[in-house]
């Protein structure tokens, strides 16, 4: 295996633990800045709407930027955002701090998979950009326990420096290891967005949008909601560890079934899971047995959305899978805002023990999303035209 490869998939893993493990010091944030638990998750809400609104701006306005110029930058922001939150003398200058390392987290992930595309040969670019991809789940199953058992054992600020060293060392491999590479085929900012124009586009990307939103109502607020059984920073790491290990293997089961099951079937299995396990999950979340078992199939399925989304969007437009794919990554990262905000509105009305219930409501609302999404798909069969397209200007 290329060794370039695993220097990327070690960035992403850097923003997938930045991402994830804001959730497993959360109380102690809290403590420290003397907020309540739903003030400190706006903490993840302004990292996750700032890589959605800036990811795709970013990758327009830069596109004649070098890319490994590009990706040093975007790490070194990253790095210095994630210092700044560890030093933040008030919650003001945190929540700031966020927002920064979510330009960073943007200037890097879609160059990182491009770049990881472009530096091995035709018949290799799958796997290419399956590393890299693993890097950002092996955070929900590593880097965030990893985050959590470190910031429990000690402040939660060696968690950010923790993140930040991730981080900066997939920029010295960057720096050594990667060449000047010939830019991409540049994409406008017009082009980007006009996939949205389309229906099938749309109602897809609002099936991801609402399965991610349900999906991280919970998580972020993952200490609260299962505060009955966290008797300490393991137990905690333990249970993140379960939800990212099940995703995980959700992945790769996925890699062979899609091909010979329908996307929508897929979807629509995960979902009904989903809907049924939030619902379980209040009475689940006060034993430790079953506490496990629900987080096991929690993140199974949680994690099972992303791969027939990614399945039906790149089968519309197989020469515009670029564009559909970060669009996806947008809506994600939309759905973890919005997740945010539903679940800090949550905990002031409903209470922890409510928000699954509000989850199981958005999982409903997101398999008819994906219905009305596999009709329109159904109904025109043609590929999106690859308009827009220009090449980059060396």
């Amino acid at each position: 295996m290329d060794k370039r490869l695993w220097v990327l998939a070690l960035g992403m893993f850097a923003l997938g633990t930045d991402t994830f493990v804001i959730a497993g010091v959360l109380p102690r944030i809290a403590q420290t800045y003397g907020v309540d638990i739903a003030s400190a998750g706006q903490l993840t809400t302004l990292y996750a709407v700032a890589y959605a609104l800036l990811a795709p701006t970013v990758a327009a306005l830069a596109a004649n930027v070098p890319r490994k110029q590009l990706m040093l930058w975007a790490l070194g922001i990253f790095v210095l955002a994630n210092l700044a939150t560890a030093l933040a003398p008030t919650f003001a200058l945190a929540l700031a701090s966020r927002v920064f390392a979510g330009l960073g987290a943007a200037m890097f992930a879609p160059t990182a998979t491009g770049t990881g595309a472009s530096i091995v040969p035709p018949e290799r670019r799958g796997q290419a950009i399956a590393v890299i991809v693993a890097g950002l789940t092996a955070a929900t199953a590593l880097g965030s326990p990893i985050g959590t058992v470190i910031g429990g054992l000690n402040d939660w600020r060696w968690t950010m420096y923790f993140v930040s060293a991730i981080g900066a060392a997939a920029g010295l491999g960057i720096l050594l290891l990667l060449k000047d590479l010939p830019l991409p085929p540049r994409v406008g900012f017009k082009a980007r967005l006009a996939p949205l124009q389309d229906a099938r586009v749309g109602w897809t990307l609002l099936t991801t949008f609402l399965g991610m939103a349900g999906n991280f109502l919970v998580y972020i607020y993952f200490a609260a909601v299962f505060s009955p059984v966290l008797a300490n920073a393991f137990v905690f790491g333990a249970l993140l560890v379960v939800w990212g290990t099940s995703g995980t293997a959700t992945n790769l089961a996925l890699a062979r079934v899609l091909d010979r099951v329908s996307p929508g079937k897929v979807l629509l299995a995960m979902l009904l899971v989903l809907a049924a396990d939030m619902l379980v999950l209040p009475f689940a979340r006060t034993q430790l047995w079953s506490a496990f078992l629900v987080v096991a199939v929690w993140g199974a399925t949680g994690w099972g959305i992303q791969g027939p989304q990614q399945y039906r969007l790149v089968g519309m437009a197989p020469a515009l899978a670029p564009v559909l794919l970060g669009l996806n990554t947008a809506a994600t990262y939309l759905g973890v805002t919005a997740a945010g905000l539903l679940g800090a509105l949550g905990l002031h009305t409903v209470g922890a023990q409510g928000l699954s219930l509000l989850s199981a409501g958005i999982f409903v609302l997101a398999i008819f999303a994906s219905r009305m999404a596999g009709r329109r798909i159904a109904a025109q069969p043609a590929p999106l035209p690859a308009a827009g397209l220009q090449a980059a200007r060396s």
